[in-house]
């Protein structure tokens, strides 16, 4: 896993090289744990979304995605129907596909369930938490990653496969995949150390 000096003379994650619309994400939000349930289920929505693509494409289409899916609130997007899912798939800014849409709305319906048997989904996902000293990886699945999806698909989740849970985990806190030498890396770790995993 390597860095790059970015344009302010900061080593950053390689990736951030991509496009300018990285540098943000990466220095405030990738890596940074979260414990808001409508953040995670949007993220794992997205994630699902990216599944083919790139995040540069989702991460562009994102403000426009809250809009199409109320904000990404569980409860709302899990009453969506077919004139939604019609609606959703005439939306230019959003990835028109069918499956996906629908795997949202399914998703929806799953959360609510998780929610409630398990409380929360944040409780839920940070019980997936890998071992916080392990040393970043490049890798695109792990062993928590596929653990974390075989449960999602046990309970009818769709769009979380291994690979699409192992970036939700990097993204939303749960590892610090963060390169040694980034800027942001021990920014993750205090944030990480005073995080307290729901219950």
């Amino acid at each position: 896993m390597q860095t790059v000096a970015e344009r302010d003379g900061q080593q950053r994650c390689a990736w951030c090289a991509v496009t300018e619309h990285y540098e943000a994400y990466h220095d405030h939000e990738w890596g940074f744990p979260v414990s808001d349930d409508r953040r995670l289920f949007e993220k794992l929505c997205l994630e699902g979304f990216q599944a083919g693509l790139s995040w540069r494409s989702i991460l562009a289409k994102r403000e426009a995605f809250r809009a199409a899916f109320a904000e990404f609130d569980p409860e709302r997007v899990a009453r969506f129907g077919e004139t939604d899912v019609q609606r959703l798939l005439a939306d230019a800014g959003i990835v028109r596909h069918r499956g996906k849409i629908e795997a949202t709305i399914n998703n929806a319906r799953r959360m609510l369930e998780l929610v409630e048997q398990e409380g929360s989904l944040a409780a839920y996902v940070w019980r997936f938490e890998p071992d916080r000293l392990a040393a970043p990886e490049i890798v695109a699945e792990t062993a928590a990653s596929r653990a974390l999806s075989q449960d999602l698909k046990k309970r009818g989740w769709k769009f979380v496969g291994p690979t699409t849970m192992y970036a939700f985990m990097q993204a939303m806190g749960l590892v610090n995949d963060h390169a040694p030498g980034c800027i942001t890396r021990e920014k993750v770790d205090a944030a990480r150390a005073v995080f307290k995993v729901p219950v």
